[in-house]
């Protein structure tokens, strides 16, 4: 399964230009440049398993969105050509959740 980088549109004005500003060990903070709003991304597990996933290429770099897998805290999560989202390290199907919003 081929993927790519994990994209996450801000919850409040929908602009695609949203970086994350923390580190795993911290938290998952994000913002947006476009209108400031701060949130954080959560996912649950869907259910199903996916094999055969191949990481994007390029792989993220440390600002992209991220996010952590619900079923074994990987941050390898990226996203299916049908925008699914996928564990690149278990293979977890997974559903994307935006908490913590608080508008710009």
């Amino acid at each position: 399964m081929k993927t790519r980088k994990l994209a996450i549109d801000c919850p409040v004005c929908g602009s695609g230009e949203v970086f994350y500003s923390c580190t795993p060990n911290c938290c998952f903070n994000h913002v947006c440049s476009h209108c400031g709003t701060t949130f954080e991304p959560a996912t649950t597990s869907k259910g199903g398993m996916a094999t055969g996933v191949i990481p994007p290429d390029p792989l993220p770099d440390s600002t992209d969105p991220t996010a952590e897998c619900a079923k074994c805290a990987s941050t390898a999560v990226y996203m299916a050509e049908d925008g699914t989202l996928v564990c690149g390290a278990c293979g977890s199907l997974l559903e994307l959740e935006i908490t913590e919003v608080a508008p710009g």
